[in-house]
């Protein structure tokens, strides 16, 4: 009981420690888990570990294979909560350069690393290309961390997370296949066996996944389950596939669940969300657990093993020579620059699939009797940690020596995706910003996706907009929502993220009633609040330009857009394009020469009437 508490407070413990470092969680759990493992064997009486994850004689926490089981329903979980966060829509965005990295890139790390492991260590080419299979993915689950706290370009942070997330359940499915050739071959793999094994998977994993996904999904639709009993059902059935599939087919149980989590992230489920948050957080548990259990149960023999110069050569040529080729190979003709693609191939962390299937293969083909089989685990464990300490300390500053990194955030965040908000946004669109727009009424998102607007359903309440990677250029920050409190809030929780340039909110009724409240990140004008604002759209929607003769001539036209209730003043554009958001105390500008517009919207100047009304208020 000690054992097993100490490993959920420790797991706990390194994830806390990693979210304080900004570190990917897997570096300090890893560490934990040889500490408590095989290096503490060297400090105890008896020579034991201070946790041992297998049974041995009186001490251990799983009996003869139990550990493993429980390894394979823990992964199997894990790949289910990443695979619901693919949709097909986003898939189809990313563009080719994905497409290749996960095909082309997984090919050549899969034959080059293979061969490598054979000539390095002389491995026969059954392990040899087990250990290549391990080493495709780059998870989210390291990849993440990593490129939260580093601005980057969108296109190389989007290339490198969908990678991660993509290339998971890819490598899995290649590393239980080649697992399966090994076992079934019995030494002599590709036999008739293994290649009807191979098609049971295949068949097995598709079609029980794709089944029980719709089943679920409709159970979910007609309100079969309680809301209450929603998320352990959905688990449960989880478990459920994985163990059937497998028993109709060795090894398939992990495709299985993989085809179910991608089938029922692409249906419309009313639960969807909180079926994710539930699945995420587990995944969070279980992958602190796992990794103390997996690094727990390495012994020093198995790191002695590669304990040479061997590991360092082998090493050195997958993340600086094979990592490198996949990916020039992948993005060429592509639109990337040469700076972004070598920040790409530097960082190519490996993850919980490579380190848990590692394990769990490993161990069963020692048990097997498979020649070399003990060089699997150890050997991809040297690859997992090597690569998230490089690229945990050096990504930063790789990133600014090659010149991928945003010193400055230009991107808009826009809180709420009203019609005024839609507006707004198109119009930063087509003046070459990138703009998102959060909300979380679905149909106002729908209705900016359709326009060919960037959107996310999100509550601003919940931490998970602070994990969105798609957010990472983003320097202003605009709240304007109808309720006032959360605009207020929104500046409050994420003006430092979101808003290093400027962030600003709509005035309250209140603040406009009162002459002299005039918040400093107040927007737009001290009279403009959020009903003027959807009055105007709602008569005129449209954005316009007038163009601007000096600063006394801007300072007229806000004195008129503040006594007409049907013109809401938005953006100053300067002569060069760029784009100003105009304050509330919006006189703050000066400089401002022949050749500036004022971004308006709603009704349209009158430009004799205009000058009429500018005369007469120059007058009184």
């Amino acid at each position: 009981m000690l054992e097993l508490a100490g490993i959920v407070i420790l797991g706990i413990i390194a994830q806390w420690f990693a979210w304080r470092l900004k570190l990917p969680a897997i570096l300090p759990l890893i560490l934990i888990g040889l500490l408590v493992g095989p290096i503490s064997t060297l400090f105890t009486q008896d020579g034991s570990k201070v946790i041992a994850p297998i049974w041995n004689g009186s001490k251990g926490l799983f009996p003869g294979e139990g550990l493993y089981y429980f390894v394979s329903l823990a992964i199997s979980i894990i790949l289910f909560e990443g695979s619901l966060t693919l949709k097909r829509s986003e898939i189809a965005n990313v563009g080719p350069v994905i497409t290749k990295l996960i095909t082309l890139g997984s090919i050549v790390t899969f034959f080059c690393a293979g061969l490598c492991a054979h000539f390095i260590f002389d491995l026969n080419w059954q392990v040899s290309f087990l250990f290549a299979s391990l080493v495709i993915v780059t998870g989210p689950t390291v990849i993440t961390p990593i490129l939260r706290n580093i601005p980057l370009k969108k296109d190389v942070s989007a290339v490198l997370r969908w990678e991660g997330i993509l290339i998971d359940p890819l490598g899995a499915l290649v590393a239980v296949l080649v697992f399966e050739f090994i076992s079934v071959g019995e030494g002599q793999a590709y036999t008739k066996t293994a290649l009807i094994e191979f098609g049971k998977i295949i068949l097995f994993g598709l079609g029980l996944g794709f089944i029980c996904a719709h089943a679920l999904a409709f159970i979910i639709k007609k309100n079969l389950v309680p809301h209450y009993l929603l998320n352990v059902v959905s688990l449960s059935m989880v478990l459920l596939v994985f163990v059937f599939a497998d028993l109709l087919a060795h090894e398939s149980g992990l495709l299985a669940v993989v085809v179910m989590g991608m089938v029922m992230g692409n249906t419309k489920l009313p639960n969807i969300k909180e079926l994710l948050y539930f699945k995420e957080s587990l995944s969070v548990l279980l992958i602190s657990i796992l990794f103390i259990l997996l690094a727990a149960n390495i012994n020093l023999e198995d790191l002695e093993l590669i304990y040479s110069w061997k590991t360092l050569l082998l090493f050195g040529i997958i993340v600086f020579i094979i990592r490198p080729i996949g990916v020039f190979l992948s993005t060429h003709g592509s639109k990337l620059e040469l700076n972004e693609k070598i920040f790409i191939s530097w960082v190519g962390p490996r993850g919980i699939v490579a380190a848990g299937i590692a394990s769990l293969f490993g161990s069963k083909l020692v048990a097997y009797g498979e020649p070399g089989a003990e060089y699997i685990t150890p050997l991809v464990f040297m690859i997992v940690l090597g690569t998230v300490l490089l690229n945990a300390t050096t990504a930063r500053f790789f990133a600014k020596w090659v010149g991928v990194f945003l010193e400055k955030s230009e991107g808009i965040l826009i809180i709420g995706a009203s019609k005024a908000s839609r507006l707004i946004a198109h119009y930063l669109q087509k003046n070459n910003r990138h703009v998102v727009l959060i909300d979380n009424n679905q149909n106002n998102i729908a209705k900016a996706q359709k326009i060919g607007l960037e959107a996310i359903v999100a509550n601003i309440y919940s931490d998970s907009l602070t994990d969105n990677l798609e957010l990472s250029d983003m320097g202003y920050l605009m709240a304007l929502t109808g309720n006032s409190e959360i605009n207020m809030f929104a500046i409050d929780k994420f003006k430092k993220q979101f808003g290093e340039n400027g962030a600003f909110r709509l005035v309250t009724g209140d603040e406009i009633n009162d002459p002299d409240s005039n918040p400093k990140e107040g927007l737009f004008s001290h009279t403009d609040d959020f009903i003027k604002l959807t009055e105007a759209v709602r008569k005129y929607p449209a954005i316009h330009e007038i163009p601007i003769n000096d600063e006394k001539h801007y300072e007229g036209l806000i004195e008129i857009t503040k006594a007409d209730n049907d013109i809401v003043p938005i953006f100053l554009k300067t002569s060069d394009g760029d784009l100003k958001i105009i304050p509330a105390s919006s006189l703050e500008f000066h400089d401002i020469t022949e050749g500036y517009y004022l971004v308006y919207l709603g009704k349209k100047f009158d430009v004799e009437e205009t000058t009429e009304k500018e005369q007469k208020l120059q007058e009184s």
